[in-house]
C-alpha cells in the first residue's frame, strides 16, 4: 500500500469532533506518577529532554516502575512491551532478534542499542554482540525506544529503530540495597547496589552475579537429521535438548561531579551454551565466553553562554568472545563417518573501540534550536584466532585439530575508522507548529560515504491532540563478517558491498481523550534497498529490496488511582520485491495488554497478555506457518521501599503455551526454535 493511501485517514482523524480536554494536575495523577514513573518525557528523539507527545519521532518510554510491574528480568523481556517490536530468536545461539516493524535478518544489525548514549555495537556481525544473554534490569532507570530511522542523529544501524538504556544515578538510588532471586531452570541471581549524592558529587555502583542451566527444550530434528537421511547414518543427537545455560557477572560504576561524569561497566557471560548449535546441529558440550569492558567520560555545560550549551564525550569498549569448549558444528560420525569426533571449531575474536564526540546546542535565533555535532570512531577487530579439525578449501574435508592459518582462518583482523558531522534544527515557525530537520554525513575508511536526512512536522492541533508527519532515511553499515569472511562454513565475505538503505514515511496522532485516558495511532511505509544477503550463493552481496506498511495503536487508561490499563495492537506487512511474497519471520499481528492494580496498601499485582500471530515463511520455505501463541504472565510485588524489605513473585507463561520462534529456512531445525515453558521466580530485596 502506498503512503498516499494513508493520508485521508490521517486527515479524517485529525478533524474528528472531540471535546478539548486539558490535562490537569490532580492528587490522583501525582500518585500515579509516583507509582508508574515518568513516561511523558523523552530525550532520544532530539538529544534534548522534551514532552513525548511533541517528540519528532515515534517513541516509547519504559520506566523502572514498568519493568518492576511487568516482572521483567532482562531488557529483552521489557522490550516485548513496545508497540511494533517483537523479540524473537536467531537460529545461532538463540540470541535475541528485535523485529521492529517486520525488519528481520540473521544477526539483527538493523537495531542500534545505546547505553547512556554510547553504541554497544560489535562490528563483527554488526549487532549488540553475538551472544545470547541479555542485560539485567536492576540498575536501569528507563529505556527509550525510537521506532523508525534515526541515522540523522545516531548514524550507522539506527535503521529500523534505536534503543537507549539509561542507568540509575546516585541520586536516583539514594541508599544501599541487596537483592536475591531464584527460579526455574536452576537459576539464581544476587546483586548489590549503592547510590548517594553529596552536594555536587554523585556516586553509584552496581554488581550482580548469577547462573542458570537454561530452559533445555526439546528439538525434534536438526541439520544433522537431514545429512543422516542423505548418508544413511544416524549421527544426529535429535531429538535432544537445547544448550542454553550461562554464568553472569554485571558491574557498573557512575560518578558525577559538577559538569563531569565518568562511567565504567563490566559484563561477563561464561559457559554460554550454543543454543541449537552454531550450524543448527545439536551441540550439548560447546561453550563460549563473552567479556565486555566499557568506559565513558563526559563534560556537559547546559549554560556555557546565555544561548549556548556544549557536550564533550569520549568512550571506550573492549569486547572479547572466546570458545572455552570446542563448538560441535556436526556430531561424531557426521558426513558418512568422515568426522569420527565430529566437525569441531573454536573461533575467537577481540575488538577494541574508541569514540570521541562533541555537540553544541544554540538557541540564540528566535524560534530555533540548532544542534551541531562532530565525532570520530576507531573500530578495531584487532585479533582473531581459530582452532578446528576441518578445511573448506576444495570442499569440506577433515584435518587434525589445530590452529587455522592463512586461507583456512575464518576471518582476519580489520580496522574501520569513521568521521561524522550532523546538524539539526528545531524550528517553531508558527504557534503550535514545529519543524525538525536533521542531516548527517558519515565518512567510512572501508566503504565510503553516506548522507542521511530526517524531517518531522509536529502540530499541536488542539490542546488534547497532536499530529505528526515524519520522513527519514537511514543506513546499516556492512559488518566485518559480510565484508571479510574467509574460510567460514556459512558464507564468504565481499569487500565491495555497500550499506543497506531505508526510506520511511510516518504519520502519527496522539489524543489525550481525558486526563486519565490517552491513545495514539501511527502509520508507516518504508522501502529497503541494497539488502545484504547470500541469496542462495556462498558470498554476500547487495541484492534485496523490501517494502513494508503497517501501523501501531496504543492506549493507556487510569480508571482509578490504583489501576492502570495499557495495551497496543501492531500490524505490519513486508513484501520481498523479488518474489512478491511476504519477507517472513516477523508477526503480522502483535497484541499486548497489561493491568497494574494496587489492590491493597503496599501491594501491586500485574498481569500481561502477549499475542503473537501471522508469522509467514519466506518464499521457498514450504513448511506450515509458524504457530501463533498467546502467553500470560503474572507478577505480585510489594512497593519498592527506600528502607526495609520488598518482595516479588513472578510466573512467566502461566498456561505453558508452546512458544516457538521461526527457524531460518534451510537451517534443518524443521519445527522451529522452542522457547521456555511455564517458569517461576521469587525475589527479595533489602534496602538500608
Amino acid at each position: 500500500m502506498a503512503w498516499k493511501n494513508y493520508l485521508p485517514l490521517v486527515l479524517i482523524v485529525i478533524w474528528l469532533p472531540a471535546p478539548v480536554v486539558l490535562a490537569q494536575t490532580t492528587e490522583d495523577e501525582q500518585e500515579l506518577a509516583l507509582v508508574y514513573g515518568d513516561k511523558t518525557t523523552v530525550s532520544i528523539a532530539t538529544g534534548t529532554k522534551q514532552l513525548l507527545r511533541k517528540a519528532p519521532s515515534t517513541a516509547t518510554v519504559i520506566t523502572a516502575e514498568d519493568i518492576a510491574n511487568m516482572g521483567a528480568l532482562t531488557v529483552d523481556e521489557a522490550l516485548e512491551s513496545v508497540p511494533g517490536l517483537h523479540v524473537s530468536r536467531s537460529t545461532a545461539y538463540l540470541s535475541a532478534n528485535y523485529h521492529i516493524r517486520g525488519i528481520v535478518s540473521d544477526y539483527n544489525p538493523e537495531v542500534l542499542m545505546l547505553v547512556n548514549g554510547v553504541p554497544m555495537t560489535s562490528n563483527f556481525v554488526g549487532n549488540r554482540n553475538d551472544m545470547s544473554v541479555a542485560l539485567p534490569v536492576e540498575n536501569i532507570s528507563r529505556i527509550e525506544v525510537i521506532r523508525g530511522p534515526g541515522s540523522a542523529m545516531y548514524g550507522a544501524d539506527a535503521f529500523a529503530g534505536t534503543i537507549n538504556i539509561i542507568t540509575k544515578t546516585g541520586g536516583e538510588i539514594n541508599g544501599t540495597s541487596f537483592g536475591v532471586r531464584a527460579g526455574s531452570f536452576r537459576s539464581w541471581d544476587t546483586w548489590f547496589q549503592h547510590g548517594s549524592k553529596q552536594g555536587e558529587l554523585e556516586v553509584s555502583g552496581y554488581l550482580k552475579i548469577g547462573e542458570t542451566n537454561g530452559h533445555r527444550r526439546t528439538v525434534r530434528a536438526d541439520a544433522q537429521t537431514t545429512w543422516d537421511a542423505l548418508f544413511g547414518t544416524s549421527a544426529s543427537l535429535a531429538p535432544g535438548s537445547t544448550n542454553t545455560g550461562h554464568n553472569d557477572i554485571d558491574g557498573q560504576f557512575d560518578i558525577g561531579y559538577d559538569k563531569f561524569r565518568l562511567r565504567a561497566g563490566y559484563t561477563l557471560r561464561d559457559k554460554i551454551g550454543s543454543g541449537t548449535g552454531i550450524a543448527s546441529a545439536l551441540d550439548p558440550t560447546g561453550q563460549m565466553r563473552s567479556e565486555r569492558i566499557t568506559g565513558d567520560v563526559g563534560w556537559s555545560d547546559p549554560n556555557l553562554t546565555r544561548n549556548l550549551s556544549l557536550n564533550l564525550q569520549a568512550s571506550f569498549m573492549h569486547l572479547a568472545n572466546e570458545v572455552t569448549s570446542p563448538l560441535v558444528l556436526y556430531p561424531a560420525g557426521a558426513f558418512g563417518g568422515a568426522f569420527p569426533n565430529g566437525v569441531l571449531g573454536a573461533p575467537n575474536k577481540w575488538e577494541r573501540q574508541m569514540r570521541l564526540s562533541a555537540g553544541i546546542v544554540y538557541s540564540g535565533i528566535a524560534d530555533h534550536r540548532l544542534r551541531v555535532g562532530i565525532g570520530h570512531d576507531d573500530l578495531n577487530l584487532y585479533k582473531t584466532s581459530e582452532y578446528k579439525n576441518f578445511t573448506l578449501m576444495g570442499g569440506l574435508a577433515p584435518l587434525p585439530m589445530g590452529p587455522a592459518t592463512d586461507d583456512n582462518l575464518y576471518l582476519t583482523p580489520h580496522q574501520r575508522r569513521l568521521n561524522y558531522l550532523y546538524a539539526q534544527d528545531e524550528w517553531s515557525f508558527a504557534r503550535n507548529w514545529t519543524l525538525t530537520a536533521g542531516l548527517r554525513h558519515d565518512r567510512y575508511s572501508d566503504f565510503g560515504n553516506t548522507t542521511n536526512p530526517r524531517l518531522a512536522l509536529v502540530w499541536e492541533a488542539r490542546p488534547d491532540l497532536t499530529a505528526k508527519i515524519m520522513y527519514g532515511k537511514a543506513f546499516r553499515a556492512p559488518s566485518f563478517v559480510e565484508q571479510y569472511n574467509g574460510a567460514n562454513p556459512v558464507a564468504v565475505g565481499n569487500a565491495s558491498i555497500m550499506p543497506e538503505k531505508i526510506t520511511t514515511f510516518e504519520g502519527g496522532l496522539i489524543w489525550q481523550v481525558r486526563h486519565n485516558l490517552r491513545t495514539s495511532l501511527t502509520l508507516f511505509h518504508h522501502k529497503i534497498t541494497d539488502i545484504i544477503g547470500t541469496n542462495g550463493t556462498t558470498s554476500y552481496s547487495n541484492a534485496g529490496e523490501q517494502v513494508g506498511n503497517g501501523g501501531e495503536f496504543e492506549l493507556s487508561w487510569d480508571p482509578l488511582s490504583s489501576l492502570r490499563l495499557i495495551g497496543h495492537y501492531a500490524y505490519q506487512k513486508n513484501i520481498d520485491q523479488a518474489t512478491h511474497h511476504d519477507s517472513g519471520y516477523a508477526p503480522r499481528h502483535h497484541v499486548y495488554t497489561r493491568a497494574d492494580w494496587r489492590f491493597a496498601s503496599g501491594w501491586l499485582v500485574s498481569g500481561q497478555i502477549n499475542r503473537v500471530a501471522g508469522r509467514e515463511r519466506p518464499y521457498g520455505d514450504n513448511r506450515a506457518p509458524v504457530p501463533d501463541y498467546t502467553s500470560v504472565d503474572l507478577t505480585l510485588r510489594t512497593d519498592q521501599q527506600r528502607k526495609g524489605w520488598d518482595v516479588s513473585g513472578m510466573i512467566r507463561n502461566l498456561f505453558n503455551a508452546d512458544i516457538r520462534e521461526p527457524s531460518k529456512a534451510g537451517s534443518g531445525i524443521l519445527y522451529d526454535l522452542p522457547m521456555p515453558g511455564r517458569s517461576f521466580w521469587l525475589q527479595a530485596r533489602y534496602s538500608l
